[in-house]
């Protein structure tokens, strides 16, 4: 088969072994991938694969199932699915576990649910499992433009939790205050803090920012808080006053998808399927798709994500 590859820094259309589908897993053809920012990670060295995961970029896709693996009795070969990756994506092939296979949300393309998966997989597991997001609390979610905080917001509207994004531009701001989030802030405009402040402050924060904001989202926490931080755009180091931790009863949390061992998956999968796929089908969440490349395209798409010009998903046709 071909796939992206890295070869000296940059992404390279080649050929490479096509996979076999293992106990419990399924062969898939891809339709299409997305691009996210752990790709750009993983590419420059800083976010190597868990143990065992293809060394191939790509945390989702969608395809048509080609081959059932041992054990797999509750999948059909033809079947049209999207699927959360380890890895592999930016390929013509890719095996997974079938319990990480789901049939797109009805009335959705093929394609556009290459984009919906691990987004929302990233925004219900961090909101409702990390975050213990309870009726009627209100949220903070920084870089709200992207693609897990497009899900959130819309999530946060469903379930009817107020939500305040920070984003990077005013035409962001916009969009996101039309999507559904009830405040935002342009970080290069003002402190964000004052104005999370003047909002009430927030019982949980989903932060892929890191360091740089630890100090401001602990403030910003009202008593008995929750900080999810999902990733480190802004550094790895950062101060923590832990006066107001204690005080306010305060719990952080660091928390990844990618290497989860495949039952904690499977739980997030369940999630998606139980509590996100019905709002897609009854029309109260959408995919947010910003723009489509062939996989040959991949080095654009990179550029495009690594900007941060991108309001949602940037995907890869294959």
């Amino acid at each position: 088969m071909k796939a992206i590859l890295i070869r000296e820094g940059q992404l390279v259309w080649d050929d490479t072994p096509t996979p076999e589908p293992q106990e419990g897993e399924v062969l898939l053809k891809v339709r299409a991938t997305a691009v996210n920012r752990a790709d750009l990670s993983q590419r420059s060295g800083r976010y190597p694969p868990p143990p065992g995961a293809s060394e191939i970029l790509g945390l989702e896709c969608s395809g048509v199932i080609q081959k059932l693996g041992p054990g797999v009795t509750d999948r059909e070969i033809g079947q049209e699915v999207c699927a959360l990756l380890a890895g592999g994506g930016y390929a013509e092939y890719v095996a997974v576990p079938a319990s990480h296979t789901l049939t797109p949300p009805a009335g959705m393309g093929l394609e556009t649910a290459a984009g919906v998966v691990e987004v929302f997989a990233t925004a219900w597991l961090n909101l409702r499992l990390e975050g213990e997001l309870k009726e009627g609390e209100r949220v903070l979610v920084h870089a709200g433009a992207s693609g897990v905080g497009t899900a959130c917001i819309q999530l946060c509207k469903a379930w009817g939790n107020p939500i305040f994004v920070t984003v990077g531009s005013q035409s962001k701001r916009d969009y996101c205050e039309a999507l559904g989030a009830s405040a935002s802030a342009n970080r290069h405009q003002g402190p964000w803090e004052e104005a999370v402040k003047g909002w009430g402050g927030a019982d949980v924060i989903l932060d892929p920012v890191g360091g740089a904001y630890l100090e401001s989202n602990v403030n910003l926490l009202r008593p008995r808080g929750r900080l999810v931080n999902i990733g480190l755009m802004g550094g790895a180091q950062g101060t923590l006053p832990m006066g107001v931790m204690m005080v306010k009863r305060l719990t952080l949390r660091g928390s990844v998808l990618r290497s989860r061992s495949i039952e904690e998956k499977n739980l997030v999968i369940d999630g998606l399927r139980r509590e996100v796929w019905p709002l897609f089908e009854s029309g109260q969440l959408k995919p947010i798709i910003h723009q489509t490349f062939a996989i040959q395209e991949a080095e654009q798409a990179h550029q495009l994500v690594g900007i941060n010009d991108n309001i949602g998903k940037v995907l890869l046709r294959v």
